[in-house]
């Protein structure tokens, strides 16, 4: 057995959605807070994320974390976010896997009912109540990072589509929420193809018009989701495809995206503080959200949202870099 590097890896999924967590083998990255890692690995360690996300060793809608040191001293541990579309500054899945993993590998100190554990993000400090029982986690709570709308009720050329409304939100990344009903296609995985296609195509149009910024991170930018919002969704249950860059479906219902838009709702007055919001994926897979306190985030209104789910764990792996593999890197196909 030939290898110039091996990655120790536990696997899970959150409803759904895959979450490879990388406990060892990348050693830390520098940088005196977690944005800073994540721009540091994207301009020399990108080739790891690679490796671990692409085919042969991932497939195409692949997402995983980097558990690193944290930077904040109320953190228990760093992440970084990894998928095939490349880092995330958060991702709700993902923190919701890494928790469940962090409980049922002892890598934290469990307590039950609930063990806490705050993980120091690119995007800020999240905190995860884990419920356990019997040493198992059964469910995890996040309170993720203020969020807000940034537009409600813009509009954008769309090739095939002409003049497509949208409200533009953040939760974590940034969320183009589109109604199907205005686009004229049905809420149906038969028909995910078109409904892929139009995200897309919803997603390269904002960016190329006028591409999001994070009023106070400029490293936090562009729309790289698009929540295809099903005719039957109100404000109290709401049905939805994700799309995502550079060209797949959340499997789960989308933590970062579940936050979103509950703030989107709130931004228009359809969603109230302390209200239960269940958020559901083009799978059938829920998240439990709500709004438990108002903020502000550069002088724009923002909301505190909660966000709950399932995860289990898969399997563990030693990944391998052998020094002749003509895909090293992996690919997309």
């Amino acid at each position: 057995m030939r290898t110039s590097r091996i990655f120790h890896a536990v696997d899970s999924h959150t409803e759904g959605m895959p979450t490879r967590v990388i406990t060892g083998g990348v050693g830390t990255i520098p940088g005196a807070t977690m944005a800073q890692r994540r721009l540091h690995f994207m301009q020399h360690s990108d080739w790891i994320r690679r490796l671990l996300m692409y085919e042969p060793r991932g497939h195409a809608a692949m997402s995983g974390a980097i558990l690193q040191p944290p930077t904040h001293p109320e953190a228990d541990f760093g992440v970084l976010f990894i998928e095939v579309s490349g880092m995330l500054p958060m991702c709700g899945h993902g923190t919701m896997g890494v928790a469940t993993v962090l409980v049922e590998t002892g890598m934290v100190e469990v307590v039950e009912p609930v063990t806490t554990i705050t993980l120091d993000t690119p995007a800020g400090l999240v905190r995860a109540a884990v419920a356990v029982h019997d040493g198992h986690a059964e469910r995890v709570t996040l309170t993720n990072v203020a969020s807000f709308a940034l537009r409600t009720d813009a509009k954008v050329e769309v090739p095939g589509h002409g003049t497509v409304g949208y409200d533009l939100a953040f939760g974590g990344n940034f969320y183009a929420v589109v109604e199907l009903a205005d686009l004229g296609l049905p809420f149906d995985r038969s028909h995910k193809g078109e409904l892929l296609a139009a995200g897309l195509s919803i997603m390269e149009a904002i960016n190329s018009t006028d591409r999001p910024v994070h009023p106070e991170r400029s490293d936090i930018n562009g729309c790289h989701h698009v929540y295809l919002n099903a005719p039957d969704s109100t404000a109290r249950h709401s049905r939805h495809a994700m799309a995502i860059h550079p060209g797949w479906f959340d499997r789960s219902p989308c933590g970062t995206g579940t936050s979103a838009r509950m703030a989107q709702l709130h931004a228009r007055g359809e969603l109230g503080l302390d209200t239960d919001f269940v958020n559901e994926s083009f799978i059938g897979s829920r998240f439990l959200g709500r709004l438990v306190d108002r903020t502000e985030v550069a002088g724009l209104p923002a909301v505190i949202p909660t966000v709950s789910g399932r995860a289990w764990l898969t399997g563990t792996a030693q990944y391998f870099l052998d020094p002749d593999d003509p895909f090293a890197e992996g690919f997309l196909l």
